[in-house]
């Protein structure tokens, strides 16, 4: 399974999953004219797209969605609480309820050849998600917004050969930011976001041999910012005994505002 960003941060995400014959999306959180960019730039025709999976309803992450819809009407693959919250979105606009089919945490379903198991996280949402894919020769996983991570969590996304992870904000940047305490509060929470150095340690307990591509993705613009990123998520993995360049692992920061390629 190839993973590409099309773009991830706290203003907007949208995610590539797929092989040879099978394109899906995580989520579509730009415009239509951004995602078919980046569609074009990684080289997939957005007709091409079989469905879109989303992980929770907040805007960064469904801001596109209607009006794709309305030009490629595809499947949307989403938590029955996730799908009511997109449906009472007024500003998406007028959507064809009928492409909506709802999922569970926990329950695999089969498109093809493909398994896509959506699993339960942690975030200030209706009923937040994150997705696997697995098409029997290799499994892609994507995981962004969720403040913290269990065993069960880990154990959901081993075995990725590519991986987009979280990894929103640096600690120290946050507390001295403009922010309001409480926003402060809640991106700390068990139900926010994860720092670089969380962010770390989960990809040390997830990384296994197959792993190869490592996406860090959703930064904060305000707390944030790439090298820091890389660096701390690059440290945490040494000190855990993980040498990107040894392991032959590509990590890379996934842009704001560009498609990102590991393959």
């Amino acid at each position: 399974m190839k993973l590409a960003s099309i773009g991830s941060g706290s203003s907007g995400n949208c995610i590539y999953v797929g092989n040879e014959k099978d394109h899906y999306l995580v989520d579509a959180g730009f415009s239509r004219k951004r995602i078919l960019d980046g569609l074009s730039k990684i080289g997939v025709q957005p007709e091409k797209i079989k469905g879109i999976f989303v992980t929770h309803e907040h805007m960064d992450h469904i801001s596109g969605l209607g009006v794709f819809l309305r030009k490629y009407p595809v499947p949307v693959f989403a938590t029955g609480k996730t799908i009511d919250a997109i449906l009472s979105t007024g500003s998406l606009g007028k959507m064809d309820a009928g492409l909506f089919h709802s999922i569970e945490a926990d329950r695999p379903i089969r498109l093809g050849d493909i398994k896509v198991e959506a699993s339960a996280i942690l975030h200030d949402a209706a009923d937040p998600v994150c997705y696997t894919f697995t098409d029997g020769q290799s499994k892609a996983g994507v995981a962004t917004d969720f403040g913290t991570f269990d065993d069960y969590l880990v154990e959901k996304m081993k075995g990725c050969e590519s991986l987009l992870v979280e990894s929103n904000h640096d600690l120290n940047m946050l507390m001295v930011g403009p922010y309001p305490y409480p926003l402060k509060r809640r991106i700390m929470s068990n139900t926010g976001h994860l720092s670089n150095e969380r962010a770390g340690q989960f990809l040390s307990k997830v990384i296994g041999k197959e792993c190869r591509h490592i996406y860090l993705g959703h930064l904060s613009k305000e707390n944030n910012y790439s090298e820091l990123a890389y660096e701390a998520v690059k440290i945490e993995l040494l000190i855990h005994n993980i040498n990107l360049e040894k392991e032959n692992i590509i990590m890379k920061v996934a842009s704001r505002t560009e498609p990102t390629i590991a393959w």
